[in-house]
This record gives C-alpha cells, sequence and structure tokens, in this order.
C-alpha cells in the first residue's frame, strides 16, 4: 500500500496509456481515469475529499472561455469556403499560372495549400479538396504518384501551423498565452516551411524532371486570340501594385498624421506591413474591376483570372489575420468576421444553399463537441493528477535529463514524434503539453516559442505512416482502380496505399528539418512577437514633495489628523 501512495502518479499516467490502448474514446479515458484514480486517491488518503468539489467550477470555467470560440468560428469559416468552390478556382488559375514549368502544378499545389491554410484552418477540407481537383489533373499529365500524393498532403497539413490554425488557439489556451501572439510567432515558420516544399520540388525537378513535367500547351487554356500566354501583362501588374504598396509603407506614417490631424511619430512594423499590402492588392482589384467593366483591354485574361480569384481569399486573410495581428480584435472576433467574410464569398459565387450551409454547420458542431469534450476530461485528469503530485512528478523526470534547455527539448520534442504515431494533435495538446508546459517555463524556455516547436512537430501527426489523417483523407478521395480519363481517354492506373506513404516520408523528413531549425534559430519564431521593453529598476527614480509642503497640506502624521484619536477619547479610563 505504501508503494501505491508514493507511486500514485506514474500508476495514474501508466494507467491511462492502457485506457488509450484498449481502444477508449480519448475524452472518456482521460475522465474515467481521472475520476478512477481520484476516488483511489480519497480512499487512500492522499486526496482530500473536497478536491473533486472543484470540478463543477472547473468546468463551467470551460463553458466560459471566450477563446474556445474561435474553434467554431474558424471551422464554420473553412468549411464554407471548402465548399464554396473557392479551392477549385484557386488551383485551376495557380496551375495554369506555373504549368509551363517543370513541377508546375506541384508548385501551385503547395501555393493553394499555404492560400487555403491562411484562410481555412482547417486540415481535411485542405487535403480533399486538393485531391479532388488536383490529382486526376497530376496523374493525366504523367506526375509521379509518390510525388503528387505527398505535395498535396504536405500542403493540406500547413492548415495546422499558418494561422488561423485550430491547433494554435488550443496551445495558447493549454499553455496560457495570447492567441495573437501564438500567430505571430508561428506566421514566419508556417511561410518558411512553406518555402522547403518548394524547395524540394525544385530539387525533384532538376533531378528527376521526369516526376514532375510541364503542361503541355494544348492544356493551357487561359490564353489571348493570338496565342500568347499574358504573362507579361501579370507581371507588370505585381510590379506595379507591389511598387504602391512599398510606397505606401514608406509613408504610412504621414497618412496617419493626415488622417488623425495630429503629428505619428512612428507605426508598429506589423500594421505597416499589413496595411501596405491590402493598398497594394487593393489598386490591382480597382484595375481589374475597370478592365474588365470598360473593356479597355489594359489586362490579359490572365491577369485579370489571377486578380479575381486571389483578391478575395487575401482580402479574407486581411480582416482575419490583420484585425487581430493590429490589436483591433481579439481572434474570436476575427473569427467572426471570418465566417462573416466567408458567407459573403459564398453568395457572391451563387453557391450557398441550404444543403451548404446544414452541411457546415453539421460539421462544425460535430468538431466543436469534439473538443469540448476532450477538454473536460483533461481538466478532470489534470485536476486528479496535480492533486497526486504528478506535475512535480514530471519535473523531476525531465528537468533532471542531461543537456539542460537542449537536452530538454530534444527529449521532449523526440517524445512527441513517437506519440503522433498513435495520437493526433488534439489529444497530444490536451494530455502531453499541460505536462510539459511548467517544466519548460521553469527552465526558462518561453512558452510561446515553446508552443509553436511543438506545433510544427505535431503537424507530422497528419503525415505519419500508417496513422496519418492526411493520408487517410487523401486515400478517401485518390483512385483505388484504373480509370479511363474523361479528357485525353487513357486509362490511369490507381494511385495505391504504398505510393501514399512513401510519398509522406521526404515531407515528415522536411518538418523534422524544421524542428531542427526553429530550435538552432529560436529568432524564426520571436522575430515576428512584439518586442518587449525591459526596465532598468536601479535607474527608476522616485521623487517626494518637500518637507514644508506636506505640512502645507496637512501632515497625515500629526496629532490632530489621527482618526484614532476620537476613539481613544471615548473608551473609557482604567480606574
Amino acid at each position: 500500500m505504501e508503494f501505491l501512495i508514493h507511486n500514485l502518479a506514474p500508476i495514474m499516467f501508466l494507467g491511462l496509456i492502457v485506457f488509450l490502448l484498449l481502444g477508449f474514446p480519448v475524452a472518456f479515458s482521460l475522465g474515467a481515469c481521472g475520476l478512477f484514480f481520484g476516488f483511489i486517491g480519497v480512499e487512500l488518503g492522499v486526496l482530500p475529499e473536497t478536491l473533486l468539489q472543484a470540478l463543477p467550477l472547473r468546468i463551467f470555467g470551460i463553458m466560459q472561455n471566450e477563446t474556445l470560440l474561435a474553434i467554431p468560428f474558424f471551422t464554420l469559416m473553412g468549411l464554407i469556403l471548402e465548399r464554396s468552390g473557392m479551392a477549385e478556382d484557386l488551383l485551376d488559375t495557380i496551375g495554369q499560372l506555373f504549368g509551363p514549368i517543370r513541377g508546375g502544378l506541384a508548385f501551385a499545389v503547395i501555393f493553394v495549400g499555404a492560400l487555403l491554410a491562411a484562410t481555412t484552418g482547417v486540415v481535411a477540407a485542405s487535403v480533399i479538396s486538393m485531391g479532388l481537383i488536383s490529382l486526376p489533373i497530376m496523374l493525366r499529365y504523367g506526375y509521379d504518384r509518390r510525388i503528387a500524393s505527398g505535395v498535396i498532403a504536405a500542403s493540406g497539413t500547413l492548415a495546422q501551423i499558418i494561422p488561423p490554425s485550430l491547433v494554435l488557439i488550443i496551445l495558447a489556451d493549454q499553455l496560457g498565452r495570447s492567441v495573437g501572439d501564438m500567430y505571430k510567432g508561428a506566421f514566419i515558420p508556417g511561410f518558411v516551411l512553406t518555402g522547403l516544399y518548394v524547395g524540394y520540388v525544385v530539387l525533384v525537378a532538376i533531378f528527376k524532371p521526369a516526376w514532375v513535367p510541364a503542361l503541355p500547351l494544348e492544356a493551357r487554356t487561359i490564353r489571348e486570340d493570338s496565342g500568347k500566354s499574358g504573362l507579361l501583362s501579370l507581371l507588370i501588374l505585381t510590379i506595379v501594385s507591389t511598387l504602391v504598396a512599398v510606397y505606401f509603407g514608406e509613408h504610412y506614417a504621414d497618412v496617419l498624421s493626415w488622417w488623425k490631424g495630429e503629428e505619428v511619430a512612428s507605426v508598429a512594423t506589423d500594421e505597416t506591413i499589413v496595411v501596405s499590402m491590402c493598398a497594394g492588392v487593393l489598386l490591382a482589384f480597382v484595375i481589374a474591376v475597370i478592365n474588365k467593366i470598360s473593356r479597355l483591354g489594359l489586362l490579359s485574361r490572365m491577369a485579370e483570372r489571377v486578380t479575381f480569384v486571389l483578391i478575395p481569399p487575401l482580402l479574407l486573410i486581411f480582416l482575419v489575420l490583420g484585425t487581430i495581428f493590429l490589436g483591433i480584435a481579439t481572434p474570436t472576433e476575427g473569427g467572426a468576421m471570418g465566417a462573416v467574410g466567408a458567407f459573403i464569398m459564398a453568395i457572391a459565387r451563387k453557391r450557398l444553399d441550404m444543403k451548404l450551409l446544414t452541411q457546415a454547420l453539421h460539421t462544425t458542431t460535430k468538431l466543436s463537441c469534439f473538443v469540448v469534450f476532450i477538454l473536460i476530461g483533461s481538466t478532470i485528469f489534470s485536476l486528479v493528477f496535480q492533486g497526486v503530485d504528478g506535475p512535480i512528478w514530471v519535473e523531476h523526470l525531465l528537468s533532471s535529463l542531461p543537456g539542460g534547455q537542449l537536452g530538454f527539448l530534444i527529449a521532449v520534442n523526440i517524445m512527441v514524434f513517437l506519440l503522433a504515431f498513435f495520437l493526433d494533435f488534439f489529444e497530444l495538446s490536451f494530455i502531453v503539453v499541460p505536462l510539459l508546459a511548467p517544466v519548460a517555463e521553469k527552465l526558462g524556455i518561453d512558452l510561446i516559442w515553446f508552443g509553436v516547436l511543438l506545433g510544427v512537430n505535431m503537424q507530422t501527426s497528419f503525415m505519419h505512416p500508417p496513422f496519418g489523417f492526411a493520408l487517410f483523407y487523401l486515400r478517401s478521395v485518390a483512385p483505388a482502380k484504373a480509370y479511363t480519363d474523361k479528357l485525353t481517354k487513357k486509362e490511369i492506373q490507381p494511385v495505391t496505399t504504398m505510393q501514399i506513404y512513401w510519398g509522406a516520408v521526404p515531407f515528415v523528413a522536411i518538418q523534422i528539418i524544421m524542428v531542427a531549425l526553429i530550435i538552432a534559430f529560436p529568432g524564426i519564431v520571436s522575430g515576428g512577437l512584439d518586442k518587449n521593453e525591459l526596465v532598468d529598476i536601479s535607474n527608476v527614480q522616485i521623487e517626494a514633495a518637500p518637507t514644508d509642503d506636506l505640512q502645507d497640506q496637512g501632515d497625515p502624521m500629526r496629532e490632530e489628523d489621527d482618526p484614532m484619536k476620537d476613539l481613544q477619547a471615548q473608551e473609557p479610563k482604567k480606574p
């Protein structure tokens, strides 16, 4: 019995692992394990009975957490956009744009994957959309099945690290940090990871050009009547918009001074970047609208099509992320505005109907309930685990690792990588992160940086063969049997499960490289955060008023001003 009393924390942790391995749902495994060991702890005298009375308050605290409201908002926004045909238009247009070069379709998938990640934040929506639209085209024109599968699955998982990611919201909640700061920290790593994906496709195009062929001439349908591609017009429009954005950014403080009627000396860098980008994008959109209405022929078909397809999602990104980064809106309010923007885009495309709305609301409700139930279960588990001194056991276990901070980070990332074979990012966020965060903070690790690092690592949970969810999503839409292509009338061989698995391996390696880069160069994350102003306490001076001034104002220590004097006068004198 003594052994059980002194080792209840590790036994409780092992009990949770047993529950999960038996196949019980995660939410109920966490709750049942917490209650079971809570009753054992009370019977053994380790826990007070009053500890479990805190459970209702904690559960009500979950229901009152406004940060978690961002999850249904962003989920609904992503589902509406995915079903409104935005992904289809983006992939078709960007595929035509990059089609003439080797690997062009792969580049288009990566670019659209990053853009969908910044607008939808939902991995399943991105992978399924690109799998349905891009995979048949890539197979039609001779792409290697492993490359095509890996690019689609990996690009879809960018929705987990590029804001407004759902996992970043949950990590911020579990770490007790701001969602806005988590978004700012993840912004640069998300696009660095996108660049690494592009670099891999470039290497494949150089060394294995037959795996990623260019689109043939007859497949490039967006062309001028003369047969020209129209890329020169698009290039000129891009240069003009960029120059206007740069010029506006340089003189943004002057514009604000004129607008406010008072001099503005300096403006935050992130605000300048967001507003100047918005100015350049709006200029391109206005030029395209004028060209379409007046039929002046200023822009080519390619330039006009790219502008009208790209501008709405870019404006939606500004509406959501821009307002969050500028401090105008909280993440919850940004998600609400994004959902409204998605409805407006769907109405403008004439794609919004009752069936689409019902499906989106149904899926949003299921995902939100899934998250809340896991959070309730993890709250029960963590309350009892804290009562049996579980955090102290975890701290002693991890802080005694050799190597200090670096040893802790290496061990933690290896553990999370291995757990990702069996658990998805929701389960890792609710089970593992609350145990690691106190130890990381005690070791002097910034929790925003630590959260982004774990987010990149947990991204591999979608790509791990054989249980990666992105691989399952792709498997559900990839052709399992040979079929005849409608356009070329050729027989297309199916995509096997092993080809999907082997296609994911290089991108899992790239994600591990990204984890190493964040550890080696912390500025990748911290460079996007606001700098804290340090105050030197030794230079702080407190100036007191002169003694004469205090006497003039009435010295509070004088006898006639003493509030206790009257009370003492009323007390009866002792004989």
